[in-house]
């Protein structure tokens, strides 16, 4: 799938690089996986799993040519820095940092969210999905009316259906103070 660089700020905006930088600027080097072609320019995936970086090629940009990122100034200007620096990295054969738009323990909670909301999908009460997420010993440790399990699991699907609802695409920014 394919996110505009507006929705996705992970999503590096490629043109031709101006001369103004000189006539010995190296050739790219990216190699395009499952491209599309959209009508702003060519998208396509660098590297694969967790080293994926997705790219949209303006205009007459070529993906072995030499090549310019473009960065506005705007609110999500530090995560499109960000996946700059690892395409940099990736491009000159050094360790590509993570993506740190969301850490371990929230991509543990999203996958408890889309249990909990395909449980209750499915016809699945509260302490039915709780005993799946918890296991049955650790939710008959307490009273079930007062259990934290149970407020827990009851967030789980309430937050996995904001999700479903459109909430996914926050996952795609770092969350930041106001």
């Amino acid at each position: 799938m394919f996110w505009t660089p507006e929705a996705d700020p992970g999503a590096i905006v490629v043109i031709s690089a101006p001369s103004i930088f000189g006539p010995d600027l190296p050739q790219s080097e990216l190699v395009p996986a499952a491209t599309y072609l959209g009508p702003d320019g060519l998208s396509f995936i660098h590297g694969e799993g967790a080293d994926a970086i997705p790219i949209l090629l303006l205009g007459e940009a070529n993906p072995d040519q030499p090549l310019a990122a473009i960065i506005p100034f705007d609110a999500n200007s530090p995560d499109r820095i960000e996946a700059i620096a690892r395409l940099w990295r990736a491009l000159h054969k050094r360790s590509v940092p993570p993506d740190t738009r969301l850490t371990a323990q929230q991509r543990r909670r999203l996958k408890h969210m889309l249990q909990a909301v395909d449980g209750r999908m499915n016809g699945a009460n509260y302490r039915d999905i709780a005993y799946a997420l918890y296991g049955r010993d650790r939710v008959a440790a307490d009273p079930w009316k007062s259990s934290a399990l149970r407020d827990s699991t009851m967030d789980l699907v309430k937050d996995g259906l904001a999700m479903i609802a459109g909430g996914y695409r926050k996952l795609l920014r770092h969350r930041r103070r106001r």
